[in-house]
């Protein structure tokens, strides 16, 4: 079975984790550095872009939360530099925009997962939280889209899952159908999995191998 666990924590079942919150707004920025506190995480703050960059290209954070209207520096800048030098922790990018297209570039820029402005701050707390998932024993960091989407294949294992169905258990009805976000995650998702477990079925979706274990 799958079960939800903290992302990363540490081997006494603590959340050690460092975050990095980049945000213009100083009431927002205030807001999520409290929560995520409040919930057990190590939170640094930043106000724009080339302060972000910074702190991101030189601390050993765990995982960002990246606000993509940033002075100095855009967030989507900021995320290629990172990756351009081998930054790989998780980043969680905030938007305004609520176009399909913007989100893309974001996911096309290296960002791991996303929450549309405005939000709840139990939502961004969801979304730093993750599923457990195991391949010989060994456990596997995935983001909360990529552990929904491995979980949904998961349950649905042994049979072709269209990429139509996978959007509509991911996103809400304003998705953008002829994006190429799916095949992002799945490319991402068996990168990280290290094992051939999902097969693409040609003009009809995705299939699972039963032997990969999560839980």
């Amino acid at each position: 079975m799958l079960y939800p666990a903290p992302i990363w924590a540490g081997a006494d079942g603590k959340m050690d984790v460092r975050l990095l919150v980049i945000e213009d707004d100083p009431d927002l920025n205030r807001q999520l550095a409290t929560a995520l506190v409040d919930a057990g995480y190590v939170v640094d703050r930043a106000f724009d872009g080339e302060e972000g960059h910074y702190l991101g290209e030189t601390e050993p954070y765990d995982a960002v939360i990246l606000d993509i209207g940033l002075p100095k520096m855009d967030g989507l800048s900021v995320l290629e530099a990172w990756r351009r030098t081998g930054r790989a922790m998780p980043v969680l990018i905030l938007t305004a925009r609520d176009r399909w297209s913007d989100k893309v570039l974001g996911f096309d820029a290296g960002a791991d997962d996303y929450v549309a402005k405005p939000f709840h701050l139990e939502e961004v707390l969801a979304r730093i939280r993750t599923g457990r998932v195991t391949v010989d024993g060994n456990p596997v960091k995935l983001t909360s889209h990529e552990y929904r989407l491995l979980s949904y294949l998961m349950h649905h294992s042994g049979r072709v899952v269209s990429r139509t169905e996978l959007v509509e258990h991911l996103y809400d009805q304003d998705f953008d159908r002829d994006s190429n976000t799916i095949e992002v995650f799945v490319g991402r998702i068996r990168k990280k999995l290290g094992v051939e477990a999902i097969q693409t079925v040609r003009g009809l979706g995705y299939l699972l191998s039963p032997p990969t274990d999560a839980r």
